[in-house]
């Protein structure tokens, strides 16, 4: 089985992302399922989100479950990376 890292993202304001870093494992019968994932915050220049959001999964605070429901609440809170 391979493993899938997704970064999905969401714009805080300009110059803020919060990151949602996704780890999937392959299965081939069903597609991909979701093994955990955790939220990551940081400040970002503001020009381009896309390239910057690897460097806010690197290096940006982690968030608590409380937060990371609120800003990816389509994510299922029991896999949240502690």
């Amino acid at each position: 089985m391979e493993e899938k890292r997704i970064l999905r993202m969401h714009a805080l304001a300009h110059r803020v992302l919060a990151v949602a870093v996704c780890n999937y494992e392959d299965s081939d019968a069903e597609g991909s399922l979701l093994r955990d994932w955790a939220v990551y915050i940081d400040a970002v220049k503001g020009f381009d989100h896309e390239a910057e959001k690897e460097a806010v999964a690197k290096v940006g605070d982690k968030q608590p479950r409380e937060i990371a429901i609120l800003l990816f609440p389509y994510l299922d809170i029991e896999k949240y990376r502690r």
